[in-house]
């Protein structure tokens, strides 16, 4: 393969440049009738120009990029324009050509400083060492125990989440007080529980373990049911059930249970157990239930969502919207905030990223959000991973962090992250793998379990190793220390 000249290299850039602007200067009009917090406006045009960019499939001139030693543009997500001016004007001179002004290099670091601004508003200071937080779901504990809490703070947490959908708001009042008492700098995130489906009840004649093959009657109300159904369960939003058709999936507890429609009539649908581990799955109340092939239009603020806000709004710094999807949605949350707020900022809200249609409407979301006040980002893996499929979602939390980071949006990297450590006392292999991936997000966020300090300190050792060789998508070429000189010698 001939390698292009710098001159004909400037000429492809500077055509994908103008493309770009052009581009981009589109998307933005189609938001900037919505954009009114005046201090989102430069996010908002590099994550416009983000999304021009990634349009286009420049990886053939990559490795020409590469071997003169300049920007492939493959980390450009924080400074779109500032790089391509500056691939522009490196190229210019390696072809000996006039005319292109110099470029601070200061421009290239000033989306990282809002990123880093952005992360420690959401986030708290960091106290660890690292450049990545650590949030913490607080168990009922933290609400009577504030040596617990105190023990949880000197092990690194810099964000408590206080889950919405357990406990109440006087058990919730009690956590963040204990978590202001024990850590002022750390943030307490509540989330709302939102639309999440679960079963609700259960009828069988014995405690239900299902395997492969299986059968489960899920109805709207018990009339649907028959004498020959063996389990029948039904679900927290019944209306669910007329949209499901035959051989759509059901996934039930995260996915440890798959199922499939074989059968559907108005209010009852039959499922056919496809997926479970082979000793069976346990089927119990309160679970979630997952629908991938459907497009659910629930309210995105249940009732409970509606009574929860009035206790958010005097106890958090930062409210997570569960289920978020179409940018009204946000203007819903906004507005009942607002009621219970009158006069004061806006609190900051985080998107948490947990069905495909939020995942397409991302961008979207991120404007309508922004334009309001501070935000941040969550891909709640446990959902998500669900609807989107497993092998799909190992590629979609990456792009979510490109976007994310084209926004100079914060992102925490959340579920099952060192679950194995913080339920039983031992990490495996993989997980550790994943903790280091996390480094690169934000925020990472352990859920509660009997180890959690260990797996905090664990994680905190983690993050500050992977800190020497990872800034975000940029490789770090420090010392190695594994291979001392005196090792090296035959």
């Amino acid at each position: 393969m001939t390698l292009p000249s710098p001159d004909d290299l400037l000429q492809r850039i500077e055509h994908l440049r103008a493309d770009v602007l052009e581009e981009s200067e589109a998307i933005f009009k189609g938001w900037s009738t919505e954009i009114g917090h005046h201090r989102f406006v430069p996010a908002a045009r590099n994550l416009a120009a983000y999304l021009a960019l990634r349009r286009h499939d420049i990886s053939d001139i990559q490795p020409a990029l590469a071997a003169y030693a300049l920007s492939s543009l493959g980390r450009s997500e924080g400074h779109v324009m500032a790089s391509l001016d500056a691939l522009c004007a490196t190229l210019a001179r390696l072809a000996g050509l006039p005319g292109h002004d110099y470029l601070w290099p200061d421009t290239l670091a000033s989306g990282e400083r809002a990123l880093h601004r952005a992360q420690t508003l959401m986030f708290g200071p960091d106290i660890i060492g690292a450049r990545t937080r650590i949030m913490v779901t607080l168990p009922v504990e933290a609400a009577t125990d504030p040596a617990f809490v105190q023990n949880l703070a000197g092990a690194g947490m810099s964000c408590a989440r206080i889950n919405c959908a357990h406990d109440d708001a006087a058990a919730w009042q009690a956590m963040a007080d204990n978590v202001r008492a024990a850590a002022p700098h750390c943030r307490v995130l509540m989330d709302i529980g939102g639309p999440k489906c679960r079963i609700e009840t259960i009828h069988a004649a014995d405690k239900v373990r299902l395997h492969r093959g299986d059968r489960i009657a899920m109805v709207g109300d018990l009339s649907r049911a028959t004498a020959a159904d063996k389990v029948i369960a039904t679900i927290t939003f019944p209306e669910i059930l007329a949209e499901l058709a035959l051989d759509q999936k059901v996934w039930i507890n995260d996915g440890k249970i798959g199922t499939r429609v074989t059968a559907a009539a108005d209010g009852r649908v039959d499922l056919e157990v496809f997926s479970a581990r082979a000793k069976g799955e346990r089927l119990r109340p309160k679970k979630g239930v997952n629908f991938p092939d459907l497009e659910l239009h629930l309210s995105p603020l249940t009732d409970k969502d509606l009574i929860d806000l009035d206790a958010i709004v005097s106890i958090a710094d930062i409210v997570g919207f569960s289920f978020v999807q179409r940018p009204e949605d946000l203007t819903l949350l906004h507005g009942e905030l607002a009621r219970r707020r009158p006069g004061l900022p806006p609190l900051p809200v985080m998107l948490k990223i947990e069905t495909p249609l939020a995942v397409r409407n991302l961008p979207r979301l991120i404007v309508q959000a922004g334009m309001a006040g501070p935000v941040a980002a969550m891909i709640a893996r446990g959902d998500l991973a669900v609807e989107l499929g497993f092998a799909r979602m190992s590629e979609i939390q990456e792009e979510i962090m490109w976007l994310c980071e084209a926004a100079h949006v914060p992102v925490v990297w959340a579920t099952q992250v060192l679950e194995g450590l913080v339920s039983d006392g031992m990490p495996t292999r993989a997980e550790t793998t994943d903790a280091a991936m996390a480094q690169r997000a934000e925020c990472v966020m352990l859920n509660k379990g009997p180890f959690l300090p260990e797996a905090m300190r664990f994680l905190a050792d983690v993050l500050r190793r992977m800190d020497r060789h990872q800034a975000k998508k940029s490789a770090r070429f420090g010392p190695l220390h594994s291979w001392p000189a005196a090792d090296l010698a035959l």
